[in-house]
């Protein structure tokens, strides 16, 4: 996403979103909920974004939810006592893209985590009382790691006990063939079918205590929505009729789906 110079990635003046902030409080709209876009925040210092907090909650103090994506290595120099108090100022949620729990993939796709990085950064927020939301690629490891991959992001969400788990299937919209280049070449995306069975695995593995499961974004060919563990053999029933009855579940057709 930030290879195109429109969308260089850079840091917005404190000036700038207070004014931002002041124009949103002057409208009429009621604001409930705020997301810090559009990039990853959570690289920014412990102080700038208790300022952009405390500039949240002086400019619209009706605010109920305050939400950020985050990567994994943007926690490690964050203490639980400043997380705790970017939770205290309204940062209730984040939005973790682990992508998988295998570090073998992990490392092909240089995604600069690894299953502990990961692991420290969804313990480290849930220590502060901020609320995780993890994202799963469906098909990031292709045909050679698709086991391993889904067994081992099962693992991580065991070790996790996230509050929300979304997957999302991996797409190629520059093309599969830039993408087996960065994989070194050891790479054959998956078939609607195969994508469906690696569902089935990552399924099958978790043990999850009450964590809100959606399977339901604009890429997955398969609807799945539930709370894991509780609705765990109802969704794999819905899964493995898609396996064995092709056409007994309603699928995504490819003009559906998009990212």
């Amino acid at each position: 996403m930030y290879t195109a110079p429109q969308k260089k990635f850079h840091l917005k003046p404190q000036e700038q979103i207070e004014a931002e902030l002041s124009t949103i409080a002057r409208s009429e709209k009621s604001t409930r909920r705020i997301f810090l876009a559009d990039g990853d925040v959570m690289t920014l210092s412990f102080r700038r974004l208790k300022d952009i907090m405390r500039a949240i909650n002086q400019y619209l103090p009706d605010v109920q939810r305050v939400s950020s994506y985050c990567l994994p290595r943007n926690i490690k120099n964050k203490t639980v006592e400043e997380l705790s108090e970017l939770q205290s100022m309204g940062l209730s949620l984040v939005y973790i893209g682990c992508e998988s729990g295998d570090d073998e993939i992990l490392t092909k796709i240089i995604k600069g985590e690894t299953y502990q990085s990961s692991l420290s950064a969804l313990q480290k927020t849930q220590q502060a009382g901020i609320k995780r939301s993890v994202m799963i690629l469906n098909g990031l490891g292709g045909k050679k790691y698709s086991e391993q991959h889904a067994i081992n992001s099962a693992r991580l969400m065991n070790d996790a006990q996230p509050e929300y788990l979304s997957t999302l299937v991996v797409s190629f919209p520059l093309g599969v063939e830039r993408f087996q280049n960065d994989f070194g070449g050891d790479f054959t995306p998956l078939s609607q079918i195969e994508l469906i069975h690696e569902m089935e695995t990552l399924l099958s593995t978790l043990q999850l205590e009450k964590t809100i499961f959606r399977s339901d974004h604009a890429s997955n060919y398969l609807i799945l929505k539930g709370t894991l563990n509780q609705d765990r053999d109802k969704l794999l029933q819905t899964v493995r009729s898609a396996i064995a009855q092709p056409g007994s579940v309603p699928l995504r057709q490819e003009w559906q789906r998009g990212l």
